[in-house]
């Protein structure tokens, strides 16, 4: 199994427990659930897909729906939609990290082998990372999360930029995207237990 399958697979299991929370938490209809589940989990990887002029891969294997589907089916056997605020907890918080990264990952990989410059690694990997999520936010009315936790998507790019230089130096191999993938985590769950923010405008 190759680096980008792993982050895939990983990927799409956080995305769809993410999504599955935010559906909880505004709580929609069991239709709805999986509606945002799948948007989570797949959205952006079809957007990544489609601009790297390939067949989305969720249309040519059945793997990422099974996850998706299994993933909600086993939140709801250990029923965690009957935690309150469950959205504020380090379980979102941590899957929500978790794909974020992965996704990353997932979508610079595929911008490299498609050849694309450094700017298109870039917006491969933001669009791949925080695509699926912002769709879900916009149909279920909820302000996108990279516009109100402004160190979110720049997680996706700063991860985007390292996998690009590892490139550059053929460095780019599991051990190292593991490391990685551990960094980015952690630079997300930094972030937010900070409150990190990027600089804003200001007339004074």
């Amino acid at each position: 199994m190759t680096a980008l399958e792993i982050a895939d697979i990983i990927g799409i299991i956080c995305f769809a427990l993410s999504g599955f929370l935010i559906a909880v938490h505004y709580k929609l209809d069991i239709l709805g659930v999986f509606i945002s589940s799948f948007l989570t989990a797949l959205g952006g990887g079809m957007i990544r897909d489609v601009l790297a002029d390939r067949t989305p891969y969720v249309f040519t294997t059945n793997l990422p729906v099974i996850l998706v589907v299994a993933t909600v089916v086993i939140a709801l056997l250990f029923k965690l939609h009957k935690i309150d605020d469950l959205e504020g907890k380090t379980a979102f918080i941590i899957s929500d990290a978790i794909g974020l990264v992965s996704f990353s990952i997932t979508g610079s990989i595929v911008a490299i082998q498609n050849e694309f410059n450094f700017l298109g690694v870039l917006i491969l990997a933001f669009l791949t990372a925080v695509g699926g999520g912002t769709i879900r936010d916009i149909l279920i009315n909820r302000v996108p999360s990279i516009l109100v936790s402004e160190f979110y998507a720049t997680v996706a790019l700063i991860i985007a930029t390292i996998i690009f230089v590892l490139e550059i130096f053929h460095l780019r191999n599991l051990p190292i995207l593991t490391l990685v993938f551990i960094f980015g985590v952690a630079l997300r769950l930094l972030a937010y237990y900070r409150n990190w923010h990027l600089p804003t405008l200001s007339k004074e």
